[in-house]
């Protein structure tokens, strides 16, 4: 029988807990108001985790999909739990498919007109002084300074404050178990809050791919220049992917390290340190995430000790290499 290939363990920060995705199923820890660590499975749809998943370039637009859903329903469940509300099956059907697939539409549709529309009729302002490709720097430096504005604006709202401690022991739970280590709050507590692999790190990439891309689009007729910014954006995601699964599947290269410091420094407003209570929901999620694979036949799922996890995030944008 072919062996399966590892399994690089991921998730989100939700409301008072952590989703780690594994094979086929995610696994959601919640704190509930008593101090109970509440653990329920999630399904994954069945058309992410089957062979378009393994199709390169493709599977970037899969995935992304699939993130998306799993991820709403998983915040859904998470607003449940934390209420402590005492229907388990309300708790997990407390939003239908229909709702989150209308959410979905507006998110997206709003992302694509706010990040990439809207840059550009603004930086038609600058066309006749800079001409078609200074318009588009132009363009694609506004996208970018829109971005990490948005970045930066949630970061300083004290409601996602303790999101974003989740969303650091999310990362600093998979660095462990990514480096083999014991699954106790002073092992992971020995790892950084950033992580290459982080959503964060695929939205700014994304970002500057489509810097790249849309360059020497020409800016004539603009019916085709809007398509191109709507149309391209799935295909500018799948690369975004390839080249995130890429980095971190080569973590100890001092190019890959150069590429990735942006997102590390970016990673700074989207996690903060996290407590005990917060590492211990992280650790639950990710543990039920590696049983429910057990028992779906996964053999080995620890990625074999990586030197980069043992540096800090100051130390990985410095490029300083191990003094293991």
């Amino acid at each position: 029988m072919e062996e399966k290939p590892r399994h690089q363990y991921g998730g989100q920060a939700i409301i008072e807990g952590v989703m780690i995705r594994g094979r086929d199923q995610a696994a959601v820890a919640v704190r509930n108001p008593s101090g109970e660590i509440c653990v329920r499975e999630l399904g994954v749809p069945g058309w992410a985790t089957g062979k378009l998943r393994t199709i390169p370039y493709l599977r970037g637009m899969v995935i992304f999909a699939e993130t998306l859903i799993v991820g709403m329903h998983a915040l859904s469940m998470s607003a449940s739990l934390s209420l402590d509300e005492d229907d388990e099956e309300g708790a997990e059907e407390s939003i239908s498919n229909f709702t989150i697939g209308l959410m979905l539409v507006v998110a997206i549709g709003m992302g694509i007109g706010i990040f990439f529309l809207a840059p550009f009729f603004v930086s038609k302002l600058f066309e006749s002084s800079f001409g078609s490709i200074g318009a588009n720097i132009i363009e694609g430096g506004l996208r970018l300074g829109a971005f990490v504005a948005y970045i930066w604006l949630i970061s300083k709202m004290s409601d996602i404050e303790r999101v974003l401690g989740y969303h650091g022991a999310e990362h600093m739970a998979v660095h462990a178990q990514e480096a083999g280590h014991d699954m106790t709050v002073e092992s992971v507590r020995k790892f950084p809050p950033a992580h290459p692999r982080c959503g964060t790190a695929f939205l700014l990439t994304v970002m500057l791919m489509a810097i790249l891309v849309f360059i020497f689009i020409p800016r004539e007729p603009i019916s085709v220049v809007i398509l191109s910014r709507v149309l391209l954006v799935p295909l500018i995601a799948a690369a975004a992917y390839e080249f995130i699964r890429y980095a971190g599947r080569h973590p100890n290269s001092i190019f890959m390290r150069t590429l990735i410091a942006p997102s590390l420094l970016l990673q700074e407003m989207t996690t903060r340190p996290p407590n005990d209570d917060q590492i211990e929901v992280a650790i639950e999620a990710l543990n039920h995430a590696v049983k429910l694979d057990q028992g779906s036949g996964a053999e080995d799922h620890n990625v074999p000790p990586t030197e980069i996890w043992d540096l800090t995030p100051k130390e990985m944008r410095a490029q300083v290499p191990d003094k293991g």
